[in-house]
């Protein structure tokens, strides 16, 4: 009898007790609004953004809306201007050249290698094109941080890190959203915290600090902030800089504020379902593994493999049979966008110079969610229906 996954890819873990009970208290007194607080209270948000900062070892850190409103309040806070290019990947989802756009300037696209990391050599190529670069830690795939800091530092390039996929995460033990100027988090459903939506921003610079939560909407509140440069830096900044609401309520960060205490033992887990399925993906004719370098410290909440150099009709078909079986594999090589799947060339808002050889990788991604709902039975029997529809077709 053919094995058939019967499943959820989307389905979610349930909130854990102890968010709902913050959750609740939120609601039932009723100031959900973040600065809408009792004499002597520390609101939830506030407090989420002390205890996000010394999670991450920053001085600073600001919860806003999405991770996306998170990227454009980034950009904005170190000065993008309508019409200046930003460096960004190629291969990444469409809120961050959205971001990009939604300032006024213009991406620049950086290619993606067989390791789906950010093109060092393109980028050293390009990096005299622009003085921002929005790096997007793309499916949690850390490229050599080191060499990228080098080549961004003596350009005097900053480097925004879009770390929506990266939470957790680590290069050479250093956290993920560490090394640039600005570290980006979604708190998206998808993502690896669930609030729904929701972003965190943070940084070490007091001005960038304070530049970005005058632009959330703190309408000179800022003194309710935990995890914020002190009184003397918004002086100087809060006449100048703009309000583009964007705030996180205290509701969302109720629910955060537990599940990010559990985020170590979550990336455990995620990595247990990651290890299996890429063993039962190995040595299938035609499959390339995506290795990961030996400095990374991943989180494995979605898997990509490679079938590179095969035909588009090829590809079809495998999604098609996977389907059958139950398994929900996305395509990042598609002529057209299709749901979250899209190519640098589809954000038809922004220029794009052909790049050949991340067209090559691009037209062989595979991608799929690892949910913690999967169970590590599951795991194997996904693993086993993959392998056999792509060794089926392959050899066909």
């Amino acid at each position: 009898m053919t094995e058939t996954f019967t499943g959820s890819f989307t389905q979610q873990e349930p909130i854990p007790d102890e968010a709902i009970e913050a959750a609740l208290a939120v609601l039932r007194h009723g100031r959900l609004h973040r600065y809408n607080v009792t004499p002597g209270e520390l609101g939830e948000t506030a407090l989420l953004e002390q205890e996000f900062a010394a999670q991450m070892g920053a001085k600073y850190c600001l919860a806003v809306s999405s991770g996306g409103y998170a990227l454009a309040t980034a950009l904005r806070a170190v000065g993008v201007q309508p019409g200046d290019p930003v460096l960004t990947n190629a291969f990444t989802l469409a809120p961050v050249p959205g971001s990009i756009a939604s300032v006024g300037a213009k991406p620049v696209f950086v290619g993606v290698t067989e390791g789906l990391v950010i093109d060092l050599d393109d980028l050293e190529v390009k990096l005299d094109q622009a003085r921002v670069l929005m790096l997007s830690h793309m499916r949690g795939h850390l490229c050599d941080m080191d060499r990228l800091m080098q080549l961004c530092d003596a350009a005097g390039v900053t480097v925004i890190e879009d770390c929506a996929h990266t939470m957790g995460a680590a290069w050479r033990g250093q956290l993920s959203g560490r090394q640039g100027a600005i570290g980006c988090y979604s708190c998206q459903t998808y993502k690896h915290v669930n609030s729904g939506e929701g972003g965190l921003l943070i940084t070490d610079d007091e001005e960038l600090a304070a530049k970005a939560t005058m632009l959330s909407g703190s309408y000179m509140l800022y003194e309710r902030h935990l995890a914020a440069p002190g009184p003397e830096v918004f002086e100087r900044i809060k006449y100048t800089t703009p309000n583009v609401s964007g705030r996180m309520d205290n509701l969302r960060a109720a629910i955060l504020r537990p599940q990010l205490r559990d985020l170590d033992r979550q990336v455990a887990r995620w990595n247990e379902r990651y290890a299996e399925i890429e063993k039962g993906l190995r040595g299938t004719p035609g499959l390339t593994i995506v290795e990961r370098p030996e400095g990374e410290t991943y989180v494995g909440s979605s898997i990509q493999f490679l079938l590179l150099d095969w035909s588009s009709e090829r590809i079809a078909e495998v999604i098609r049979r996977c389907a059958t079986r139950g398994v929900e594999l996305k395509w990042f090589g598609g002529a057209e966008p299709t749901g979250f799947t899209s190519r640098y060339d589809s954000w038809r808002y922004a220029d794009s110079a052909p790049l050949p050889a991340s067209d090559r990788v691009l037209a062989g991604i595979m991608d799929m969610r690892v949910p913690l709902t999967f169970s590590m039975d599951d795991c194997r029997l996904i693993a086993r229906i993959i392998r056999a529809e792509v060794g089926a077709v392959y050899q066909s």
